[in-house]
C-alpha cells in the first residue's frame, strides 16, 4: 500500500519573512501572495515561528472604540507584547511547529490537531525550509476518485495483503464509502481487513458485512466450524 505523504502534497515555494520584516511589509505579502500566514526564518532558513493574519488583527483588538464607548480588548502581558510589535519578529508564534517530507498524511493532520495550528512548515533533516503544508493540502487525498480506491483495496489489501481469492469479498466505494461483502477464511481478519481499508488514501469510512469459515476467536472451540458473522 502507497500513502501519499507531506512530501507529495505541500507547496514547495514559500513565502518567508524575517525577524526583522516590519510589520507592513507582513501585511503586504498576505495580500500580494493571497496568502494568510508565513513562516518566519533565520539566517539558515530554519523556521523560527509563524506569523498569521490573526496576529495581526491582535493590533486592531487592543484599540479602543473610536467614539470611546468600548475600551479595547484585555490581553496579557505576552499578547500585549504581540499586539504592540512592530516587526514580525514580536508578532510571530514561536517556537515553529513542523513537519518532515516523509512524514504521512495522517501524521501531519494529528499534528496540527494536537497543537491548533492550520499549517506546519516542513523541514529537511537540518531544519532548514522545504515547503509548507496546509489543512487544504492534507484534505486532496479526498479527492481520488471511487475507482481509484477501488482498485487499491482490490488489488493491494485484498490482494497483496491479505491473499485472498478474488471475487471472495466484493468491494464497493462510493463518494469515498467503502462498503465489504464476502466471506473470509477467518473471523480475526474481518478487523483486520476493515483496518487496512480504513488506511487507503481517500477512505472516508468502510461499512463492512462479512462472514466468515473459520471461528479461530474463541479459545473454547476445539473444532471450529462455519459461522455468520452478526449484522
Amino acid at each position: 500500500m502507497q500513502h501519499r505523504s507531506v512530501g507529495d502534497v505541500m507547496t514547495r515555494e514559500v513565502v518567508t519573512a524575517r525577524p526583522d520584516t516590519p510589520f507592513k511589509e507582513v501585511a503586504a505579502l498576505f495580500h500580494r501572495n493571497d496568502i494568510t500566514a508565513i513562516p518566519v526564518i533565520d539566517d539558515q532558513g530554519r523556521p523560527l515561528g509563524m506569523v498569521s493574519e490573526a496576529d495581526l488583527l491582535r493590533k486592531e483588538a487592543v484599540l479602543p472604540d473610536p467614539e470611546g464607548r468600548f475600551p479595547g480588548r484585555w490581553l496579557d502581558a505576552g499578547d500585549r507584547a504581540r499586539a504592540e510589535a512592530e516587526t514580525a519578529g514580536g508578532l510571530m508564534t514561536s517556537p515553529a511547529v513542523t513537519a518532515r517530507p516523509g512524514w504521512s498524511v495522517p501524521e501531519a493532520a494529528r499534528a496540527m490537531d494536537k497543537h491548533r495550528v492550520k499549517r506546519l512548515p516542513v523541514v529537511d533533516e537540518a531544519g532548514r525550509l522545504v515547503g509548507i503544508v496546509s489543512r487544504r493540502d492534507l484534505l486532496e487525498v479526498f479527492l481520488r476518485h471511487d475507482a481509484a480506491i477501488r482498485d487499491e483495496i482490490n488489488h493491494d489489501v485484498l490482494g497483496q495483503t491479505l491473499w485472498l481469492t478474488p471475487g471472495d469479498v466484493v468491494v464497493g466505494v462510493h463518494e469515498g464509502v467503502v462498503t465489504l461483502r464476502g466471506r473470509l477464511p477467518r473471523r480475526s481478519l474481518i478487523p483486520i481487513t476493515e483496518q487496512l481499508c480504513r488506511a487507503v488514501d481517500g477512505v472516508v469510512a468502510v461499512h463492512a458485512a462479512l462472514d466468515w469459515t473459520e471461528d479461530d476467536t474463541d479459545p473454547h472451540l476445539e473444532h471450529p466450524r462455519a459461522y455468520r458473522a452478526a449484522s
